[in-house]
């Protein structure tokens, strides 16, 4: 077994900064997880990204995947200790996962390999971080109690475009001192994701539908975060402070970074890549945390090159990879089959603004403020150029992404959710000689509308005929199965229409709405 990577090797403890360059004092890691967003509204990002050596990522290979993810943690010096990392992985990376490779990897070409990250209980990539989360912020919660630092319980209030908010609530339910509030677009989820959150067990948990579109969920929740009058309130008189599991927590974005170099240990390990080699790596992306977490892996060290950026048809990332200009002032919002990613405000962009303008936090206050205002900001040449230098973006419309679904299928056998045909469709479009890696970012099964859309050859914007379109999600998925022969099926989503419905109310999309039902929540 190869030893834990060493934590003293780079620099001391670190702490972490605001993107908007507010905090003067910078945070441990365990205050940072527990604020998830900053008092200025910015993000929090580490002061120093350690830097391992090759042979450092090569043995990680030798190591099962929560040895991995400890070795990575402790390399970023947060305070806490190795043993008690160490057993927080245990426990977030246990049989709550189908395979004991947690996100093996899959090659459909000799160059090209499918990172599949949805074989946690939710089926989505997001559980990689939303079963590490709960833990971390659990023990962070109490390491800041035995400092004397912290006397309250805490509201998990998370805006979803569909896979966030059942990881959220999956991970967090029957956490002491923690209460889940999610909010998800009226009719903008596929109904497999929809009983996913609307069934949730827990007593500490709570669903509500908002009219409106994802942009208009987060950006509600960011106002309620921005509230100081409510904040103050909560606090005062109910004891309870509001964090965040959305990717603006660093502790959401820490376990992505994991899978990226553990990837690049395991393509070596397998043979496929050759020790030192780069490689690509393509995510489907909307709010931008999957490949920023990449863009850290590479920072680390990991021999990853080009970071491509596949969008769907809202493809304002791809335009401001292209442009330099992100703007969302006169841009349709558009329904497409991969719900996931209908995303036009993508929030963790902002890590990347700072990263890559030198950390410059008055820059990133004011495109922000821009952004707010105007609903469009300019990036500087230089942060542009840089940009460019490392990424490529490519949009894929929603009849390439069903036909992408087919293609894969009839030539590999091998069934691929919307959010990963975007991305494969991507790649072939921006890679270069490289190996490939396509982040695979959910089980085919979430959205069988689309998918049977995909084998049946109906246009994205077609019904459904009227005796396929009667059939509950469960139901459309026993059907692909049954004439595909791909049988697997997790039985957390085969079972869902079984499943009692406990969560029916819709709400509107402004902070009042929603720091009235989160009100109403805390003091049920």
């Amino acid at each position: 077994m190869a030893a834990p990577l060493d934590r003293h090797d780079n620099f001391g403890q670190n702490l972490y900064v605001d993107t908007r360059g507010s905090n003067a004092n910078p945070i441990p890691f365990t205050q940072a997880v527990i604020n998830g967003l900053a008092p200025s509204g910015g993000l929090y990002v580490p002061q120093a990204v350690p830097h391992l050596r090759l042979e450092d990522i090569l043995a990680l290979a030798d190591l099962p995947y929560s040895e991995r993810a400890a070795s990575i943690y402790s390399a970023f010096n947060i305070d806490l200790d190795d043993k008690q990392i160490m057993g927080l992985m245990n426990a977030s990376y246990a049989d709550n996962f189908d395979t004991p490779d947690i996100c093996p990897l899959h090659t459909l070409d000799d160059d090209v390999h499918l990172l599949e990250l949805w074989h946690g209980p939710t089926s989505a990539f997001k559980d990689m971080a939303l079963q590490c989360l709960p833990h971390f912020f659990a023990a962070s919660a109490d390491a800041l109690r035995q400092r004397g630092q912290l006397d309250n319980s805490f509201c998990i209030l998370v805006a979803t475009s569909g896979d966030t908010g059942k990881a959220a609530l999956e991970g967090f339910k029957g956490v002491n001192g923690v209460d889940v509030g999610v909010l998800f677009p009226h009719g903008g989820v596929s109904d497999i994701q929809r009983k996913q959150m609307i069934t949730t067990t827990g007593d500490n948990v709570c669903v509500w539908a908002v009219r409106g579109n994802f942009d208009d969920c987060q950006t509600g929740v960011k106002r309620v975060f921005g509230d100081q009058a409510f904040n103050d309130q909560l606090l005062t008189q109910n004891k309870v402070a509001l964090s965040s599991a959305n990717s603006i927590n660093w502790g959401r974005l820490l376990p992505q970074v994991v899978y990226y170099v553990s990837s690049y240990a395991e393509l070596v390990a397998e043979g496929k890549v050759n020790a030192g080699d780069p490689i690509d790596v393509c995510v489907p992306t909307g709010n931008f945390g999957n490949i920023l977490a990449a863009w850290y892996a590479k920072q680390m060290g990991t021999p990853l090159e080009t970071l491509l950026c596949a969008s769907n048809e809202n493809r304002v990332l791809t335009d401001f990879i292209e442009t330099g200009v992100y703007d969302i002032s006169d841009r349709d919002f558009v329904l497409t089959p991969s719900p996931s990613m209908d995303i036009l405000v993508s929030s963790n962009l902002e890590r990347q603004l700072f990263e890559l303008s030198g950390r410059n936090g008055q820059a990133v206050q004011g495109w922000m403020a821009d952004l707010n205002a105007q609903k469009r900001f300019c990036a500087d040449d230089a942060t542009v150029a840089a940009m460019q230098t490392l990424f490529k973006g490519a949009s894929i419309s929603n009849q390439a992404c069903l036909e992408t679904i087919d293609f894969v299928f009839k030539k590999h056998g091998y069934l691929m959710d919307p959010h990963t045909a975007v991305a494969y469709a991507a790649a072939l479009q921006l890679r270069g000689q490289n190996p490939l890696l396509v982040a695979s970012t959910a089980h085919w099964a979430k959205f069988g509308d689309n998918v049977y859309r995909a084998l049946h050859h109906i246009a994205p914007s077609s019904p459904l005929p009227d005796d396929i379109a009667a059939l509950t999600g469960c139901q459309l998925n026993q059907l692909i199965a049954q004439e595909t022969g791909l049988w697997g099926i997790p039985k957390r989503l085969a079972d869902l229409d079984a499943l009692p419905i406990r969560f029916t109310e819709v709400i509107e999309g402004g902070q009042e709405a929603i720091e009235d039902a989160v009100l109403a929540f805390l003091t049920r």
